[in-house]
């Protein structure tokens, strides 16, 4: 039977084992979840099959299972690398001699859009309208709140699930920083502006709550990323923005305008809390014809400083 080999390699407890091992080194929950996922989704479709006796039996069921992924489930070339690299990783893990034989798929990078700086600020003032800054009614604070939020998103470059964690005590006012524990919980720090500034302060004197946290609902509960997600979207659409608006997306946005504006990638790379710089490159892509403006430029000025330099060479000869 199926079960008896893989009861007797302690398949399924050692899924939890290796889950556990994550947890422990501060991979993040949605990391987790998501390993989690994929390694019970395997473990099912293992129950399903017949004559799982040894190693290459696994081996065997696991090429079954992305061709099952591909050509039933119709999943994404990206799925399937992650799938793998999830599985791979787990069958190292749990000492299977199979994963010499085991080829991670190609990944296609896609890029992900970004809004143009008129779009962001169309986004960032969908509501300004509706806003009195003279009430203190639950939708007026919930307005000044959601502003807050987008702003913060696009001028730090927070990711959502660093955003609903963060704390007042991490903001620092005089400099104009927050303190940001990222994934691996590792600490950064990100900066913000004036205007960004102000906002706070009329936020936190206008909530009518008490909480360490800096954002929460009416109900003092702290905001979870779905409901984010989806006053984005509906802020987009007061905007009239046709693009899809994710808290990613602002992300993006604020990287590649940056980018766009002569910042250094290494500090950009230091602002998101990249690892690996090559992370970054793909995260801020530049149109070609703002890397056209900025070639020119570069040009203009090497060959004003050449002209210049040759200029004073011949006014010292002829001297």
């Amino acid at each position: 039977m199926t079960n008896e080999y893989l009861e007797e390699i302690a398949f399924e407890e050692t899924i939890e084992d290796y889950i556990l091992e994550m947890d422990i080194q501060s991979y993040s929950s949605n990391t987790l979840k998501t390993y989690s996922s994929i390694l019970h989704s395997f473990h099912h479709f293992l129950l399903s099959q017949k004559n799982i006796k040894d190693e290459r039996s696994i081996l065997r069921t696991f090429k079954k299972y992305l061709q099952h992924l591909k050509r039933d489930k119709e999943v994404t070339p990206n799925y399937l690398y992650l799938v793998t690299v999830v599985l791979k990783k787990f069958f190292e893990f749990a000492q299977l001699n199979i994963t010499d034989e085991i080829h991670v798929p190609k990944r296609t990078k896609s890029l992900p859009k970004s809004l143009n700086e008129q779009e962001v600020y169309d986004l960032l003032h969908a509501r300004d309208d509706d806003y009195d800054p003279k009430k203190t009614n639950p939708q007026n604070i919930s307005m000044l709140r959601n502003k807050l939020i987008l702003t913060l998103l696009y001028s730090t470059g927070l990711r959502v699930s660093e955003l609903i964690k963060l704390k007042i005590v991490a903001i620092d006012e005089h400099e104009r920083t927050i303190r940001v524990r990222g994934k691996g919980d590792k600490d950064r720090i990100v900066i913000f502006d004036d205007n960004t500034l102000n906002l706070i302060h009329e936020y936190l004197e206008k909530r009518p709550v008490e909480n360490e946290y800096l954002f929460v609902s009416q109900k003092n509960k702290t905001l979870t990323p779905r409901y984010i997600q989806l006053m984005i979207k509906e802020y987009a659409e007061r905007a009239n923005i046709t693009k899809k608006v994710t808290p990613h997306i602002l992300r993006h946005s604020f990287a590649t305008h940056l980018l766009k504006n002569g910042v250094d990638i290494r500090a950009i790379q230091q602002l998101l809390g990249h690892s690996n710089l090559s992370t970054t490159q793909i995260y801020t892509s530049v149109d070609m014809h703002t890397l056209k403006d900025l070639y020119d430029g570069a040009t203009v000025s090497r060959n004003q400083n050449i002209r210049k330099a040759q200029s004073e060479i011949n006014s010292s000869m002829d001297l």
